[in-house]
């Protein structure tokens, strides 16, 4: 059976990844995911993306570390060594990271569960985290297994908690329980128990009834805010503000605010 299923609740594209019994990612999930993620960016029709796991308890629970095992015995018995000053292209879980990441639409997270490792970097790569109350960890353990989050863990947790905090988590292997995700910033909501699906689609319902140019130009800008020198940042800013107001829909919505006297929240 497939491990992604999507479905549509009017502008918002639910993507349910399940892979029993266990949860985890592996080889499979990777391309079905990115074929997901392709044709959702390419339908004009769906606005926003939740995507959540389809196991109780489980987001994604990690990488399959049976597949890891069974990389490291090839590369080992073929005698690989890596040059570190060296940098490798991406690969194709990469690729539906940058994807997410990209695309001119908000992507959410449904945390329902379990989400360590690779769960846990798929979560980064969404835009917004909701995640539910309940007794399971996130985090990125991999260090207790002798390696590195490899799919953008090390970069991404730092730019939401700080360089300290991402150190003393990944150096310890530490996971974290959703309150304490919530307080570091990781997640920027907490849902009852069982509630995480339907407090993201709330939110996505919300996100896909704006003007979604304006969206999508939104998203660039923040996204990009990290790493783009702030004249940069500002000049792009400029120049997106200048394009959105020579469109209908701008002109549209600022004359009825205009003509009906009407606060910016009323419309």
């Amino acid at each position: 059976m497939p491990q992604v299923a999507v479905e549509r609740d009017d502008r918002v594209a639910i993507v349910t990844i399940t892979n029993p019994p266990m949860g985890y990612m592996d080889s499979g999930t990777v391309p079905e995911l990115g074929a997901a993620m392709l044709e959702l960016e390419a339908d004009e029709s769906v606005r926003a993306v939740v995507i959540t796991g389809g196991l109780p308890g489980v987001f994604i629970r990690h990488y399959s570390v049976a597949e890891l095992g069974a990389m490291s015995t090839v590369l080992r018995e073929r005698g690989t060594s890596v040059d570190i000053e060296s940098r490798l292209p991406e690969r194709d879980l990469d690729r539906v990271f940058r994807r997410m990441e990209t695309m001119p639409k908000p992507v959410i997270a449904a945390v329902n569960g379990l989400a360590m490792g690779g769960g846990f970097e798929l979560m980064l790569a969404c835009d917004i985290r909701i995640a539910e109350e309940g007794d399971y960890q996130m985090g990125l353990p991999e260090i207790t297994v002798g390696i590195l989050p490899g799919a953008g863990g090390t970069q991404k947790l730092s730019r939401l908690v700080g360089m300290a905090r991402a150190l003393e988590m990944t150096l310890r292997g530490r996971t974290v329980s959703p309150r304490e995700a919530l307080a570091l910033g990781i997640v920027q909501e907490l849902a009852p128990a069982g509630g995480a699906l339907e407090a993201a689609l709330t939110m996505a319902h919300e996100m896909a009834a704006k003007p979604a140019r304006a969206s999508g130009y939104i998203k660039r800008l923040v996204r990009a805010s990290v790493e783009t020198p702030l004249e940069e940042g500002l000049a792009l800013e400029r120049t997106l503000f200048l394009d959105l107001m020579t469109t209908e829909e701008a002109h549209q919505l600022m004359s009825k605010m205009n003509a009906e006297n009407l606060d910016i929240r009323q419309l």
